[in-house]
């Protein structure tokens, strides 16, 4: 698929690589509907892309509502004139322990419901059925077209993140899923899985833990949103690959 022809939503549009995301494939002609709980910072954004040759339409999205899931979907796709694409990359992070001791009282204290709860409903439930949503409208519609869902190095497991892993895990499983289900309907899936990325939400790291994982990149730096964006587009434009997570890691192992 060309990115001058793609009508393609965007999820967590407002910061980090989704509005990086979204700002390459405006540049690039694309239609873009960009949603994400940050109405102001996605304002910004539409007034940034103004003058690209395509266009980025924005409205308030929180993936974890299923009814603003539905509705966004609709509204993306009146807004584009149609729809033929996803980027679904909203993400929250919730880290810690599933069980730990206190270190000052010995206490044995457990990852709460709630911590783990959120995560699961932004970055998987709230993932699935934007995804979902997406390809039943194009389906419903007739129109072929492309899903790239954002894993992440963290699906294979990491120390501190089961709520994480679990939720990344199950979207690049569901990326063979689905390219197997949707191959009717001419719609592709596939992932691209994230190492260690320089975004507001790396930018918050302890700084020690946070050298201590770049010294373990083989490439020796932390990447840039746009080298994931390179990988996105190849997922776009290859219409030969589906079914499958693309890892953008720098050979980094956790």
């Amino acid at each position: 698929m060309e990115l001058n022809q793609m009508k393609i939503i965007v999820t967590g549009a407002a910061q980090g690589m989704g509005r990086y995301f979204a700002l390459r494939l405006a540049e690039a002609g694309a239609q873009v509907a960009a949603g994400d709980v940050k109405e102001d910072a996605l304002e910004a954004l539409a007034k940034e892309a103004e003058g690209s040759s395509g266009k980025i339409h924005v409205k308030k999205l929180n993936v974890a509502d299923e009814a603003e899931v539905g509705a966004f979907v609709d509204w993306a796709y009146e807004a584009m004139g149609g729809l033929n694409g996803l980027v679904n990359n909203a993400g929250i992070l919730r880290d810690g322990l599933l069980v730990k001791k206190d270190r000052n009282t010995g206490e044995i204290i457990k990852m709460s419901a709630a911590q783990w709860q959120a995560v699961i409903d932004v970055n998987l439930t709230g993932a699935t059925f934007m995804v979902r949503d997406t390809v039943a409208k194009m389906a419903a519609n007739g129109h072929k077209g492309v899903v790239v869902s954002m894993s992440s190095i963290a699906r294979h497991g990491n120390r501190g993140q089961s709520n994480y892993t679990a939720a990344k895990a199950a979207l690049a499983a569901n990326t063979v899923t689905w390219s197997r289900e949707w191959g009717g309907f001419g719609i592709r899936a596939c992932a691209v899985a994230p190492g260690m990325i320089e975004t507001p939400m790396t930018q918050g790291m302890n700084q020690k833990a946070r050298d201590a994982l770049v010294a373990m990149v083989p490439c020796g730096r932390v990447g840039e949103p746009e080298d994931i964006w390179r990988a996105v587009k190849f997922c776009i434009e290859c219409d030969y690959f589906n079914g499958r997570t693309m890892d953008v890691d720098g050979g980094l192992n956790m």
